[in-house]
């Protein structure tokens, strides 16, 4: 299947997406062994460093579903894209989407970017309004979530997107699926979420 883009959107939005400046990165080996509690707390570790789907820990820990606001659906074909380097083991030519997740009552909760293969994203976001893992588990589709990577930085557009000040936290992980990478994600989560998880410190 091809990509196809429907009439509304607006191609104006970004053209290029919203990676952190970090002033902390950490790689697979943080993400397998976690951090220090007086660096990260627990609550917050569970989400960042989990391989759990961060949509439905949103809506457990609001209490209300999680809706996605879809800002860019862009043809990059082989182009790096400032991506990390984890997204060259996505066949191109690829497609980025980004997106908010937030409530029904517009509380923007965090931002992602993904990578697919242009020509079978249609495939699994069948209703691109949709988050990736409502989308996938309709189609029941099993997925491993392989989280990578780590960030705590600065992002000017993430302040105005989130209306909170940094820096943020944010991750990067590959979904595969019959042992083959299918996504790559990266999100940043607002400080907004300290209502429900606490500081991010102990």
């Amino acid at each position: 299947m091809t990509a196809t883009f429907s009439e509304k959107e607006d191609f104006t939005l970004p053209c290029s997406w919203h990676r952190l400046d970090a002033i902390w990165q950490g790689g697979e080996e943080v993400v397998q062994q976690g951090l220090p509690h007086n660096r990260l707390a627990p609550s917050w570790q569970l989400l960042l460093l989990g391989d759990g789907s961060p949509t439905r820990h949103l809506k457990l820990l609001t209490g209300e579903p999680t809706e996605v606001d879809v800002i860019d659906m862009s043809l990059i074909g082989m182009d790096s894209d400032d991506a990390p380097d984890l997204m060259q083991v996505v066949p191109g030519p690829r497609l980025r989407r980004q997106v908010w997740l937030r409530t029904p009552s517009g509380q923007i909760l965090a931002y992602a970017t993904s990578w697919w293969e242009a020509s079978h994203v249609d495939e699994y976001l069948q209703n691109r309004s949709l988050p990736i893992w409502a989308s996938l588990a309709r189609l029941r589709t099993e997925l491993y979530r392989d989280v990578q990577g780590i960030y705590y930085g600065y992002s000017p557009a993430l302040e105005l997107g989130f209306n909170q000040k940094g820096p943020f936290w944010g991750r990067h992980y590959l979904f595969w699926h019959h042992g083959q990478p299918l996504t790559l994600i990266y999100e940043v989560f607002s400080p907004y979420l300290t209502k429900y998880l606490g500081s991010t410190k102990v």
